[in-house]
């Protein structure tokens, strides 16, 4: 995992002060994929089953500090567990996609090659060796189900998941096309080495009509493992007919639904997210 070094100490800015320990970013060479990955290292640290974080499609490693926040360390903080963040190619530091609205442009199973080869390599580059849990929001959300289908985790949690193409996510996703000419480039170029990568990768696929017809509520029956649902009562990229889908697929499925939340829990309520998360997992995993 690498040293620790205490100039990357921090406190993660959610109820009382927590510190956690982030190692120095690092590269890993996954199918000759450059991939931005970062740990993080509690004190004191427990032998429980590490976290791993997914982020949305728009996100990267650096995006999960948010307004003075990082929720990340403030969950391995909190339940004692080392942690790894990484960013998918593309997002971040990783390596960009070539000509991403041609040659490069993602097919409708993205998220499925993600879970599925992406995944499972990385974790054994990191040296992860044992099942892990998958934190997951957004496309990130849906990554983990999708890898839980099929892999043993010790436990997911989803937030904002999508198992299925809502209109209403279709909406905002083409908002977010309108307005990033118009600042949101900008904004965004904060998080990314090439923001052209990193958007349009994303919604180019998601706006594509071969998309319309992404389903996942049949791999959701593989899950297994202890699962968390979570999202909010606001959430502008989906309806509450997600969690009903995953949990029609697997029963066992627990949900914590946010008031006065949006798509990103992890932003609009990060210390009732951290009290759900922190109790699920102390109880399952």
């Amino acid at each position: 995992m690498g040293r620790m070094d205490a100039s990357h100490r921090l406190a993660v800015g959610i109820g009382e002060p927590i510190e956690a320990a982030l190692a120095p970013p690092m590269r890993v060479v996954v199918h000759g994929v450059g991939l931005e990955a970062q740990a993080l290292q509690p004190a004191p640290a427990t032998d429980r089953a590490p976290l791993i974080f997914l982020h949305e499609g728009l996100g990267s490693v650096a995006m999960w500090r948010q307004r003075g926040r990082h929720w990340p360390a403030a969950l391995c903080a909190r339940t004692g567990r080392t942690g790894w963040m990484y960013s998918r190619r593309g997002y971040g530091a990783s390596d960009p996609i070539p000509d991403v609205r041609g040659r490069g442009r993602h097919g409708p199973d993205y998220m499925h090659r993600e879970a599925f080869e992406t995944l499972p390599a990385l974790l054994t580059a990191l040296g992860v060796q044992r099942p892990p849990v998958l934190v997951g929001h957004s496309d990130g959300a849906t990554i983990a189900l999708l890898y839980a289908s099929r892999h043993a985790v010790a436990a997911c949690v989803a937030m904002a998941p999508h198992v299925f193409v809502e209109r209403v996510a279709l909406q905002a996703i083409a908002a977010a096309r309108d307005a990033y000419p118009n600042g949101l480039r900008e904004r965004l170029a904060r998080y990314h080495t090439d923001v052209d990568s990193a958007f349009w990768q994303w919604n180019d696929v998601w706006l594509s009509s071969a998309f319309a017809a992404f389903d996942i509520r049949a791999d959701c029956r593989g899950i297994r493992a202890p699962l968390l649902l979570v999202q909010g009562e606001h959430d502008e990229y989906g309806t509450l007919a997600q969690l009903d889908a995953i949990q029609a697929a697997a029963p066992h499925a627990q949900r914590l639904v946010l008031p006065a939340c949006g798509h990103s829990p992890h932003r609009d309520q990060p210390q009732a997210l951290l009290e759900g998360v922190s109790a699920f997992l102390e109880a399952v995993a």
